[in-house]
């Protein structure tokens, strides 16, 4: 019995082959955003437990098979997202599913070999999108390492503004200082957008008082970033040294990048056959075959004097444990790769600086490259980031012609309440809006929302 979804204005009919974590996201997101989710996984009980838990369709067995993907509903899908443990699996789902349905295909990918022939693939198997999860972790840590004061970063229009996040530390000028104060105190030009204290977020209104340990998140051009991040006593040099624990493939990624950025790395590894591989690799960097869990190793090795260390071990544990450690000897950046989602409750306490989540990561993105499909379909929705996992969104829109935003100053428009507007881009200039800045027809609006999921400008409005 073939599945047939409910034909819904604006809805993407969605396969995801494989309930894993990546998966289980995924379709968490994609649902809530109004698409007709369909997953199939060789497992019953876990199709059955998502398939009831999000009230979606679920099909068991063997996604690579036409008679599976033709159940699924594959001659009506808009798109199948493949992301199995097995990189081989996820590309014959696609191609079968290219074949059967002529939809839009993306596949999970995870061995260097096949990464590096991304571009033949996509063109060979016509596929949409592939992701590497080690290598967007990759990139997301070496985004953080440029700029080390921040816990994460993400761009907009190209990189002409970022979303910067960060945690303010007992000593940090702006503990006790109202967000209406800041600019005026510091001279900068810059917009906050959120504050995580504990388990609450918050939308940054003008009387909200920061205070020690708050996880603050703002929009600004690097510019003006780094000139705030200087005032305010932070770090915003580059770094030069790095020290990496665990030769895992994303730490192969990592290397490739630190080394195209000039930055002197040293890494430990335990496993002399993966040393070797690195050496022959990074014939530029050291390579140390040693126990990472050893603390005489890596102090021996620098750890104290470095200024960055990155935990790449294969164990969630392990990596906790040692960014813990290195936060106790070093001034350094630190910056911790967790596998799994369920961790981040127990982690957020441990103030561990920047933890990066590659599975998340990578479910994040394929969220944008469907948001990128509906934008082709209507809305005017060009870019989306989880600021705060399930609780609060940055969108960016194109204002268009006729819209109910347009023609007012901000001040005189009735935003909803858990809005704020972060940005407005107009050809080259970036504008961070005030009351009696304005919407015109072709800017670029950058919308930070709590709980309202935006499909469109307009929504802003009450």
């Amino acid at each position: 019995m073939k599945i047939m979804h409910p034909k819904n204005e604006g809805a993407l009919n969605i396969i995801i082959v494989g309930c894993g974590q990546i998966g289980k996201n995924l379709a968490e997101q994609l649902n809530e955003q109004g698409n007709n989710i369909t997953v199939i996984d060789f497992d019953p009980a876990t199709v059955k437990e998502l398939s009831t838990k999000l009230d979606i369709m679920g099909v068991v067995g063997n996604g690579a098979t036409h008679a599976v993907q033709e159940e699924a509903g594959i001659e009506n899908a808009d798109l199948l997202i493949a992301v199995t443990g097995s990189d081989e699996l996820n590309l014959l789902c696609c191609l079968i599913a290219k074949r059967a349905g002529n939809c839009r295909t993306v596949a999970r990918v995870k061995n260097p070999d096949y990464s590096k022939e991304s571009d033949y693939l996509k063109n060979e198997l016509g596929l949409a999108m592939v992701i590497n999860p080690e290598y967007a972790a990759a990139l997301e840590i070496a985004r953080i390492l440029r700029f080390p004061s921040a816990l994460k970063i993400d761009t907009f229009a190209g990189g002409r503004v970022e979303l910067v996040k960060f945690r303010l530390p007992e000593t940090s000028p702006l503990v006790g200082t109202a967000v209406r104060d800041v600019a005026g105190r510091f001279h900068c030009d810059l917009l906050f957008c959120t504050i995580e204290r504990e388990e609450e977020a918050y939308i940054a209104k003008g009387d909200f008082v920061f205070a020690a340990h708050d996880i603050i998140t703002l929009v600004a051009t690097p510019k003006s970033a780094e000139n705030f991040f200087f005032k305010i006593g932070y770090k915003t040099r580059p770094i030069r040294r790095a020290m990496i624990a665990g030769g895992s493939k994303t730490a192969h990624y990592l290397c490739e990048m630190l080394q195209k950025d000039g930055v002197k790395t040293k890494l430990i590894e335990r496993d002399a056959e993966i040393c070797r591989d690195f050496c022959e690799a990074f014939p530029d960097m050291i390579v140390i075959n040693g126990n990472t869990s050893d603390r005489d190793t890596l102090l021996e090795e620098g750890l104290a004097e470095t200024d960055a260390f990155v935990s790449l071990t294969d164990l969630d544990e392990e990596n906790i444990l040692l960014s813990l450690y290195a936060k106790s000897v070093t001034d350094g950046k630190i910056v911790t790769k967790i596998n799994r989602f369920d961790f981040d409750d127990v982690v957020r306490p441990l103030y561990l600086d920047s933890t990066v989540y590659p599975e998340n990561i990578t479910s994040d993105n394929i969220v944008r490259f469907v948001r990128a499909m509906k934008n082709t379909r209507g809305s005017n929705m060009e870019t989306l980031y989880n600021i705060i996992k399930g609780k609060v969104e940055a969108a960016e829109f194109i204002a268009r012609e006729g819209s109910p935003v347009m023609g007012k100053p901000l001040s005189e428009l009735e935003i909803e309440k858990n809005i704020l507007l972060a940005a407005i881009l107009r050809g080259n200039e970036v504008i961070i809006p005030r009351g009696h800045d304005e919407i015109r027809p072709g800017d670029r609006v950058v919308v930070v929302s709590q709980m309202l999921p935006l499909h469109d400008l307009s929504d802003i409005l009450r």
